[in-house]
């Protein structure tokens, strides 16, 4: 019993009683845990400019650039530039803060012996993971706000129903686990220099071939195929079709960020290394 859990004074005690003095110390409830390193990560991550341009400044500057020159191949769903673009970036975005700010900033966290210390304390492995894909989301809900509010000032038209507004929230939370898992794989299982290098090349080739920018249409036969298998294609379209269409996200997507998300949070559960 701690001395501030003794309210009695000392002259109603029975004679003879000894105050117990004795520290009881003992970890943190898992539900205290998740919030306090929630609120960590995201306070680490607002104050790291690199993200900061990663995360709202490059989506929206392509957003922004490709709407004004109008110089991109359009899809047979959306005949503007913009109608295109704008459920593309707002799946860039998503992978832009899931992915790739997240792998480079745990990594370099790991190397620091920042995730070292934090592995001797009570935290378990999982609340770390929870956390970070917590402030994650965070983060995104910003991205996807300021986004909209950007594609509504150049004239985007999305269609759709309340339903619609369901389909996305699925099709974001399943993009958001998917390249979480894949950027804590990363960092938990490679050196912060590799992870820095590999997590920027596979960000600008799914910026490529992820159907951001440029329709799938447009690829080669067989590039076209690995794509579509690809997380980046998966959330990209199903947004497109939710949002140009009005439409249900094709099977196909739902089952492919199924499949990532469940493989990679595995994976990085089983494999991420604290050193």
């Amino acid at each position: 019993m701690s001395p501030l859990a003794e309210t009695r004074p000392a002259e109603s005690r029975p004679a003879g009683a000894v105050l117990d003095l004795r520290p009881a110390p003992g970890a943190a409830s898992r539900r205290r845990m998740l919030a306090a390193q929630t609120r960590l990560e995201l306070t680490l991550t607002l104050r790291r400019g690199e993200s900061v341009l990663l995360t709202l400044i490059i989506p929206i500057g392509l957003l922004v650039f490709f709407a004004a020159v109008d110089v991109l191949p359009t899809s047979a769903t959306a005949q503007r530039s913009v109608d295109f673009l704008v459920p593309g970036v707002l799946a860039l975005a998503i992978m832009s803060t899931a992915f790739t700010g997240q792998a480079i900033a745990t990594a370099f966290e790991r190397s620091y012996g920042v995730l070292k210390r934090l592995g001797a304390s009570p935290l378990p492995r999982s609340i770390l993971l929870a956390g970070k894909s917590l402030a994650v989301l965070a983060v995104e809900i910003v991205q996807l706000v300021l986004l909209v509010a950007v594609g509504f000032a150049l004239g985007w038209e999305p269609h759709g129903s309340v339903a619609s507004v369901g389909w996305v929230v699925l099709l974001v939370l399943l993009g958001t686990a998917a390249f979480s898992g894949l950027g804590l794989l990363m960092a938990g299982t490679l050196r912060a220099e590799a992870t820095l290098a590999a997590a920027n090349g596979v960000y600008l080739l799914l910026l490529l071939i992820g159907g951001v920018v440029f329709p799938l249409e447009e690829l080669p036969g067989w590039m076209r195929v690995v794509a579509e298998a690809l997380p980046t294609a998966a959330l990209s379209d199903g947004l497109r079709a939710v949002l140009a269409e009005g439409a249900a996200p094709g099977a196909g997507n739902l089952i492919v960020l199924a499949v990532w998300s469940v493989g990679a949070l595995g994976l990085a559960s089983r494999l991420f290394r604290w050193e």
